[in-house]
C-alpha cells in the first residue's frame, strides 16, 4: 500500500454535484452512435434462429447482389484468414480432475451454433437499412440438434451435450471447506433448515445498447477501435493479440462515454472484433450498432445460479455448519468471468458478515445452449449473499427468533478483526452489529406494527425484509496507472486506465486533485478510455475509487514532489526550503516564488508530468444493513416496496452525493431482480423474453424514497484513502433484503419459499394455493 503524506487533502466528504451532467444532459456527451458517419459502411449480424443445430451449408449468392453490399463474411472465411477466438481463462478443473474445456468462442459460428442469436454470418453495406436487408435474404441450411437449456437438466444423464469434449456439459468445480465435519454437526444439531434457491438469470439494461466503430488510421496505418469497454487496455490487447493476431501497439482503442455498463460491458464482443476485421480487410471505416434486441440474445446476462443450501444451529440460533450445492450457468461460451463467478467471487462472501468457519460448499459450473453468462453488477456476490440471508430469515421463523437477534448471534465481532473466512478472504474492518442498531433506529423498527395494522384495514399483506450484506471489490488487480501533467496553459490533466459509465469519475478525480493541488476544478481535466495515453487495468469490481483514486493521489504528491525540485534549481536552493501551496512554490520565509504553470513552460512539450502508480494491499469490504417494509395485495399478487433504509460502510466517501446515488440504483436494481426481472427460455431454446415486452425493469413508479446513511466508524485499512467499493453495494443487499420482506407478509398465510422474481401472477398463485390448502 503506498504510504501518503500525513497533511495530503484527498477530497473526502465533499457533494460536489457532479462535473459531468451540464454535458450530457444538454446532448453533448461522445457516445458512439453520436459519431459522424464519414462515408463508413455498416455491418449488420445475421443471427442463428436455432439454438443448437450443425451448419450445412450458407448461401451468400442472392444477398452480395443486393443494392449497396460490398461484403459478406462467414465463419468459414474467417478461419481462412486465420482470425483468432475470444480467450477464456482455463484455470479450473472439472470433477474428473481434468482440465477444464469449452468450445471456442469465434466471432462468426463455424460448423455448428450453440445459442439462439449467435452470430452466423455478417454484412458490410453503404447503409444499415441495406446490410440488414441483404441479411434476410442470406439461406442458411440447418441441421437442428436437441438442445437443453436448464443447467440442473444439462448435468443429467442422457441430456443434450454443448461440447463434445465435456459430455457431462460440466465445465469446472470447486470445493470449499470439510463435507466430513459439516456432516457431523449436522447430525447433532438442535435445528436445521434447508431451502431451494435460484439466482434467476437476468438481462443487463444499459441506456445504451453496444455499438462499434473501426478504422485505419491514414497517418499511421494502426487500427482504431471505437467501442463501449470497462477495461479499454485488456480489450486492446484481446483485439490485438487474440483475435488479428497483430502487435499490440498497432491497436488503439478509444472509448467515449458510456451510457451504462454494470460489468456486461467488460470483455471484446464478437461484433467487436468483426467490425475491427472487416475494418482492416477492406481498409474502410466500418460501424455496428446493437438493437436492443441484440443486447438481449447476444449481449451476456447475469446471475443463474441454482443452490440448496442448509444450516445446523443449536437452541439458540447459533450457526454450527453451513452446507451448500450450486451450479452455475455459463452458457454455451465462457466470457471471460463466466466460470470465476460462481466457482470463486460467490463463495468469498458466502458466509456473509457471520461467523461461519464450519462450511461445506460444493459448486459446478455448468454449460447450457443459452447466451453467454458474464458479470453484472455484483458478479457472484449477490448470488452468494441472496443465499446466507435467505437461511437466517428462513431459520429465525422456523426457531421462533427475531432476525435482528438471530443476525447478532452470528455477526463477526470487532475483536475478531481482521477476520479469515471459511473461502480464506480476510475482512480487514467493519462494524456489524453497529450497522445493524443504526438501520433498526432510522427504519422505525418499532412503528413497524402500526404501519401492518393499517395496511391490514386496507385488506393488504404487509411484510418487513431485513438483510445485512458485504460485498468482495477490486476485481484481484490492486494497482493501477495514471499520468498526471500541469501544462503551460494553467490547466492540469490526468490520464487514468479506469472508465467512468456513469460512476461520476470525472467528479470525484476532480475533487481529489483540486484539494490536494489547491487548484481550482473548473482548470483540471480527466481524460479516460485512450489506450495511447492511459494502460491501467479499468473499472470492474468497484475499484475505481479505491484502487484509482490512491494511484490519483499518488499522482498528485508525486508531480508536487517533482515540482519542488524543479523549483529548487530555479530558485537556488535546497528542495527542503520548497514549500508548495496553491499552485505555487515558495522559498519558506521568502516572497520569492514561481508558480507551478511557470515552471511547465519550462519543460519538454509545455508541461510538467508524473507517471505514478497507485497500490492497495489487498480488497476492500464494504457492507451494511438494508431494511425494507413490501405491501402485497392478495386479490392480485401486485408486490410494492413501500419503504427502505440503508446503513452503508463504504468507509471514507470522497464524495457522500454521488455514493448515495451509486446506492440507489443498485437498489433499483435489486427490486428489479426480485420482483420483476427474469429471462425464460422455451425447452427448445428460443428466448421468450427479448424485448421490455415480455422483460420487465422496475420503472420509476416502482422504486420508494430510499434513505441512504453512510457510515464511516470503520474505515479500510488497506488503502491510503480509507475508501472502500460503493458501486454494487445496493444489487447485493436489494434481492434478499426484498424477498426476505415479501417472504414476510406471505408467512402468516404457511407460504414459506418462492423463487424469485416475486412476480403478481407467482404470488397470487401461492396465496390462493395456500387458501385452498388451508
Amino acid at each position: 500500500m503506498n504510504i501518503l503524506p500525513g497533511n495530503l487533502r484527498f477530497g473526502a466528504g465533499r457533494p460536489v454535484k457532479r462535473l459531468e451532467d451540464q454535458r450530457l444532459l444538454t446532448g453533448k456527451g461522445q457516445f458512439i452512435d453520436d459519431k459522424p458517419e464519414d462515408g463508413a459502411l455498416w455491418l449488420h449480424v445475421l443471427r442463428s434462429p436455432h439454438a443448437h443445430a450443425k451448419i450445412v451449408s450458407i448461401d451468400t449468392g442472392a444477398a452480395a447482389s443486393m443494392p449497396g453490399v460490398t461484403a459478406i463474411y462467414t465463419g468459414a472465411d474467417l478461419i481462412k484468414d486465420d482470425v483468432g477466438s475470444i480467450p477464456t481463462l482455463s484455470i479450473f478443473k472439472r470433477p474428473d480432475g481434468k482440465p477444464m474445456t469449452v468450445p471456442p468462442r469465434r466471432l462468426l459460428a463455424h460448423e455448428v451454433v450453440r445459442y439462439t442469436g449467435e452470430a452466423v454470418a455478417a454484412v458490410v453495406a453503404s447503409s444499415r437499412a441495406e446490410a440488414q436487408s441483404a441479411a434476410e435474404v442470406i439461406v442458411v441450411e440447418y441441421d437442428v440438434q436437441p438442445a437443453v437449456v436448464d443447467p440442473v437438466e444439462a448435468v443429467k444423464p442422457g441430456a443434450p451435450v454443448v461440447w463434445p469434449e465435456a459430455p457431462d456439459n460440466i465445465v469446472g468445480a470447486m470445493s470449499y471447506g470439510d463435507a466430513a465435519k459439516v456432516d457431523e454437526a449436522f447430525a447433532k444439531a438442535a435445528h436445521t433448515v434447508e431451502l431451494d434457491l435460484v439466482s434467476q438469470r437476468l438481462v443487463p439494461s444499459a441506456m445504451e445498447p453496444r455499438s462499434t466503430i473501426a478504422e485505419i488510421d491514414k497517418k499511421t496505418g494502426r487500427l482504431l477501435l471505437h467501442v463501449q469497454s470497462q477495461t479499454p487496455a485488456s480489450t486492446r490487447d484481446v483485439l490485438a493479440e487474440a483475435i488479428l493476431k497483430r502487435p499490440k501497439d498497432s491497436v488503439r482503442v478509444l472509448v467515449g462515454d458510456i451510457g451504462g455498463g454494470f460489468g456486461q460491458k467488460t470483455n471484446l464482443y464478437p461484433e467487436d472484433g468483426i467490425v475491427a476485421y472487416v475494418a482492416t480487410k477492406l481498409n474502410k471505416k466500418i460501424r455496428w450498432r446493437g438493437d436492443r434486441t441484440d443486447e438481449f440474445v447476444g449481449g451476456t446476462h447475469g446471475r443463474d445460479l441454482t443452490s440448496t443450501a442448509s444450516f445446523a444451529l443449536d437452541e439458540k440460533g447459533k450457526v454450527l455448519a453451513y452446507r451448500v450445492t450450486s451450479i452455475g450457468c455459463t452458457g454455451a461460451y465462457s466470457s471471460g468471468a463466466a466460470n470465476i463467478i460462481p466457482l470463486v467471487l460467490g463463495p468469498f462472501v458466502q458466509t456473509g458478515v457471520y461467523d461461519l468457519p464450519l462450511v461445506h460448499f460444493e459448486i459446478k459450473s455448468v454449460m447450457t445452449h443459452t447466451a453467454p453468462v458474464g458479470a453484472y453488477r455484483g458478479a457472484g456476490r449477490p448470488e452468494a449473499v441472496f443465499i446466507v440471508e435467505r437461511l437466517f430469515d428462513a431459520a429465525a421463523r422456523k426457531i421462533g427468533m427475531d432476525p435482528r437477534a438471530i443476525r447478532k448471534a452470528n455477526y463477526i465481532k470487532p475483536a475478531q478483526l481482521p477476520y479469515t473466512n471459511a473461502a480464506g478472504q480476510v475482512y480487514d474492518s467493519g462494524a456489524f452489529a453497529h450497522m445493524l442498531d443504526r438501520a433498526v433506529k432510522l427504519a422505525d423498527w418499532d412503528g413497524f406494527a402500526a404501519r401492518k395494522k393499517a395496511a391490514k384495514k386496507k385488506g393488504l399483506l404487509y411484510g418487513r425484509g431485513l438483510t445485512s450484506y458485504i460485498e468482495w471489490t477490486g476485481g484481484r488487480a490492486h494497482t493501477e496507472k495514471v499520468s498526471l501533467h500541469a501544462t503551460s496553459q494553467g490547466r492540469v490533466i490526468l490520464h487514468s486506465g479506469t472508465m467512468a459509465m456513469g460512476q461520476g469519475l470525472q467528479t470525484t478525480y476532480t475533487q481529489m486533485i483540486s484539494d490536494t493541488l489547491g487548484i481550482p476544478m473548473d482548470k483540471i481535466d480527466v481524460v479516460q478510455g485512450d489506450t495511447d495515453l492511459a494502460m491501467g487495468f479499468g473499472s470492474v469490481g468497484s475499484r475505481s475509487l479505491f484502487v484509482g483514486g490512491t494511484a490519483v493521489a499518488v499522482s498528485s504528491n508525486d508531480l508536487i514532489q517533482k515540482a519542488r525540485e524543479k523549483a529548487a534549481n530555479v530558485l537556488e536552493t535546497s528542495v527542503e526550503d520548497i514549500e508548495y501551496q496553491g499552485g505555487m512554490l515558495t522559498v519558506v520565509g521568502t516572497d520569492r516564488r514561481i508558480s507551478l504553470f511557470d515552471i511547465a513552460e519550462k519543460e519538454a512539450g509545455a508541461k510538467l508530468s508524473v507517471d505514478s502508480e497507485g497500490e492497495v494491499d489487498g480488497p476492500s469490504w464494504p457492507n451494511g444493513t438494508h431494511i425494507c417494509e413490501v405491501e402485497i395485495d392478495p386479490e392480485t399478487g401486485v408486490s410494492k416496496v413501500v419503504r427502505y433504509t440503508t446503513v452503508d460502510d463504504v468507509g471514507v466517501a470522497v464524495n457522500p452525493m454521488l455514493v448515495t446515488g451509486q446506492i440507489h440504483g443498485g437498489v433499483a436494481q435489486g427490486i428489479g431482480q426480485a420482483l420483476y426481472e427474469g429471462v425464460s427460455y422455451d425447452a427448445d431454446g428460443q428466448l421468450l423474453t427479448a424485448s421490455y415486452q415480455d422483460y420487465c425493469i422496475p420503472r420509476a413508479d416502482d422504486v420508494p424514497p430510499i434513505v441512504v446513511t453512510l457510515d464511516d466508524s470503520a474505515p479500510c485499512r488497506t488503502n491510503p484513502l480509507g475508501a472502500k467499493g460503493c458501486g454494487e453495494s445496493g444489487a447485493i443487499g436489494g434481492p434478499p433484503c426484498v424477498t426476505n420482506g415479501v417472504m414476510d407478509a406471505l408467512a402468516e398465510l404457511g407460504i414459506s419459499q418462492l423463487n424469485t422474481p416475486l412476480t403478481p401472477q407467482k404470488i397470487w398463485k401461492a396465496i390462493r394455493d395456500a387458501k385452498v390448502a388451508g
